[in-house]
């Protein structure tokens, strides 16, 4: 997980000191799902996402480890692991992308401000473009994310066995919730040197 994070932050963000200011990141965020369904509702929550967030760039991305959705219910995380997901084969689900619609200006230093998120949401081996409404705001010097939308288990070959499928919804509702620490800049002494311009 350790690779994994450093391998996200390492995409994401850029070496600048300038840019440092504008990073966020965290390993503790939460992703909540819910299917209100007939038979049975179906829901799980996993709060060990690893996120970051640079405002600069105004990129954003998301690894959730599946097998850390945690359901009330012992067999349907069973189920959920090995026959619809399958964990083993697809162990993450990963987000990659843009914020759309931070003001110019940068982040307010109050005040909840309406986003949109533009990119690639891969589940179970399938990658889709998704472009979803969220909100970003600054508390105590964090930036807090939040996000919901809706998932069709279908739209990533997410196979529900026929005996159940008339039982269960056909979309899923997801929360997305991060809090995000800033990244500081290392102190001068610690940033590599600029390499000189060739002539």
């Amino acid at each position: 997980m350790k690779r994994l994070y450093a391998l996200l932050a390492a995409t994401l963000l850029l070496a600048s000191s300038l840019s440092a200011q504008q990073r966020y990141t965290t390993r503790s965020a939460s992703i909540d799902f819910f299917s209100d369904a007939p038979l049975e509702d179906i829901s799980a929550k996993n709060t060990t996402v690893t996120a970051a967030v640079d405002l600069l760039s105004q990129q954003m991305a998301f690894v959730a480890t599946m097998k850390e959705f945690v359901f009330p219910d012992g067999l349907m995380q069973a189920h959920f692991n090995e026959n619809f997901v399958e964990s083993e084969k697809f162990p993450r689900a990963t987000f990659s992308g843009r914020l759309l619609g931070i003001p110019e200006g940068g982040m307010p230093a109050v005040g909840i401000v309406p986003v949109e998120v533009d990119g690639d949401l891969t589940i179970h081996g399938v990658k889709r473009h998704v472009r979803v409404p969220g909100t970003l705001e600054l508390v105590d010097k964090q930036l807090v994310a939040k996000a919901k939308f809706a998932v069709a288990p279908a739209d990533y070959k997410i196979d529900i066995p026929s005996l159940i499928k008339e039982h269960i919804a056909k979309s899923v509702d997801i929360t997305v919730y991060a809090v995000c620490a800033p990244q500081i800049a290392p102190p001068v002494s610690q940033q590599q040197p600029t390499p000189p311009a060739r002539p």
